[in-house]
């Protein structure tokens, strides 16, 4: 059964697309077809499933087909916990899939099908107004803008979680081969950039966002909006962040990584629920990372909630704990001082903040 709501506002809600990632697996023999395991995700879905998993209370929101993979990833968010109160279901198209291959290092890539898929048909009057009295965070992707249609269904989320009071967080997870070949992603990934008070890239999005400029303006163009705080990862290297007052670094985690495929999500999803725990919302969200040893806190979990992710194949199957993020927290080893940039010293290790 879906978790029941309550009336404190601690939920974290997650909108956007869940899917069907279909990971490939070493063919049995020589000449032997390789075989896909199917495993549930998609961003936004392992965001949610991610904070269930530490414990926290989280919402799915998004269109699932009636498919029998909808019926799976239906079955996947209850089973873990997540709310499921605000998920439509759709006949009029399928499951988006998603084919994953893992490099050596554990490094993925994507084969995506989808357009047309269940969770673009999701539209602005499928949101349920009311059930945001709630929300602490509201969370997206911008997987959920490939199209003017379910672009728009996302910034009106985003404007009605923010009416509301939630901290409204985004996490670029640019897939370029999702979006129409003549189409120039940019100008919507700002529209949508605009209203998040907390904004998650990995080091390629973040240059990617600067091609045309430096991340100076990159920068300043963010905090002219509302964004009060921005992240940056890169695999192993150190994460990078920025206020509108400061910035600085913070050390990662050394694991041996099997499969990287929901390690930004996982990152976030930490990173989110500890949030929700100390009770820093949008307002507060500044001071907090003013804060060195608040700072230092949220950082450093989200990091381990990363790395944890990456040493399991898969995404929601792969997500860890809050105990296990502990574990790590006291035992793993990590490089602690913020004044420290650079990477760790370069040999297989990943952390899984991708």
């Amino acid at each position: 059964m879906s978790a029941q709501r309550t009336a404190a506002r601690t939920w974290v809600a997650c909108f956007g697309e869940a899917l069907i990632d279909f990971l490939a697996r070493p063919a049995a023999a020589p000449g032997q077809p390789r075989q896909f395991a199917e495993y549930a995700g998609g961003a936004p879905a392992n965001v949610a499933v991610g904070v269930a998993r530490l414990g926290g209370q989280s919402r799915f929101i998004g269109m699932l087909s009636t498919d029998m993979f909808g019926d799976f990833l239906l079955g996947q968010f209850q089973g873990y916990g997540v709310d499921t109160a605000q998920v439509r279901r759709t006949e009029a198209a399928r499951t988006a899939l998603a084919f994953v291959s893992l490099g050596l290092d554990g490094e993925r890539s994507f084969n995506f099908y989808r357009p047309p898929a269940a969770d673009l048909l999701f539209q602005p009057q499928d949101f349920d107004a009311e059930a945001f009295a709630d929300t602490a965070v509201f969370h997206v992707c911008s997987n959920s803008l490939t199209a003017p249609a379910i672009a728009g269904t996302t910034l009106h989320g985003m404007e009605l979680a923010a009416r509301a009071g939630a901290l409204v967080s985004m996490d670029l997870n640019l897939r370029p081969s999702l979006w129409p070949a003549d189409v120039d992603p940019t100008p919507t990934l700002w529209h949508a950039l605009a209203p998040a008070h907390l904004v998650k890239l990995s080091r390629e999005e973040f240059a990617f966002l600067a091609r045309d400029g430096s991340e100076e303006r990159v920068l300043a163009r963010l905090f002219e909006g509302a964004t009060q705080v921005l992240i940056v990862t890169d695999g192993p290297a150190r994460i990078r962040w920025w206020t509108r007052e400061a910035s600085g670094t913070a050390g990662t985690f050394a694991v041996d990584a099997v499969d990287t495929t929901a390690a930004g999500d996982a990152f976030v999803a930490g990173l989110l629920h500890r949030l929700g725990t100390q009770g820093i919302a949008a307002g507060t969200l500044a001071a907090a990372f003013a804060d060195a040893s608040t700072r230092e806190d949220l950082l450093r979990y989200a990091a381990a909630a990363g790395a944890l992710t990456t040493t399991r194949f898969g995404a929601f199957a792969a997500l860890p704990t809050h105990e296990q993020v502990r574990e790590l927290i006291e035992a793993g080893p990590r490089q602690d001082d913020p004044a420290q940039d650079g990477p760790l010293p370069a040999d297989s290790r990943r952390t899984g903040s991708r």
